[in-house]
């Protein structure tokens, strides 16, 4: 699951949820270079689907960007935590929706030039409201739409959050779940 760090690391940041390493790297022909790599735990991501149809999503308020963007329901993983227990804690957390079946869409690496991060997607159905359980950091609102809108939007340039866009794309293509 998580990519642990090597024994070229060396780390320079420790964080809550992310660790910075320069890591040595030798190339082909014996040089060897440093490289930043941000080494982080592993995520998932939903892509929850009502009976009818529509899709949920957040709108998050993202600090680094400085915006509110449509997103799919996602989050770090735990230390020792599968990825299904993971997605069904993330949606209930953000979304408030419980799911009979959350069922397994692949997985994908975020950023690999400079960030360890391994991001399990996962379709939720079956899904039951309940009360969001927001942690004190998180402005997030639920909105629902259709998958046409929810096309129009990635392609009009109003879904700028890769690994939303990334997932709702697998989707389509009808990934095996």
């Amino acid at each position: 699951m998580p990519i642990a760090p090597t024994p070229n690391d060396e780390i320079v940041y420790h964080g809550s949820r992310v660790s910075m390493a320069l890591r040595r790297v030798k190339l082909p022909g014996g040089k060897e270079i440093s490289r930043e790599v941000v080494l982080h735990p592993g995520a998932v991501i939903i892509l929850p689907i009502l009976d009818d149809g529509r899709l949920v999503l957040i709108k998050n308020v993202r600090h680094t960007v400085g915006e509110s963007l449509l997103e799919l329901p996602a989050g770090t993983l735990e230390a020792g935590e599968p990825p299904a227990d993971c997605a069904r804690r993330e949606l209930e957390e953000e979304t408030g929706y419980g799911a009979e079946r959350i069922d397994a869409l692949g997985w994908f690496y975020t950023s690999p030039g400079i960030l360890t991060e391994r991001m399990y997607a996962f379709v939720a159905t079956g899904l039951k409201a309940g009360p969001q359980a927001l942690e004190e950091n998180e402005m997030i609102s639920v909105t629902t739409m259709t998958v046409e809108e929810a096309k129009a939007l990635i392609k009009n340039n109003r879904i700028v959050d890769g690994k939303t866009i990334a997932v709702i794309l697998k989707y389509l293509l009808g990934a095996d779940i």
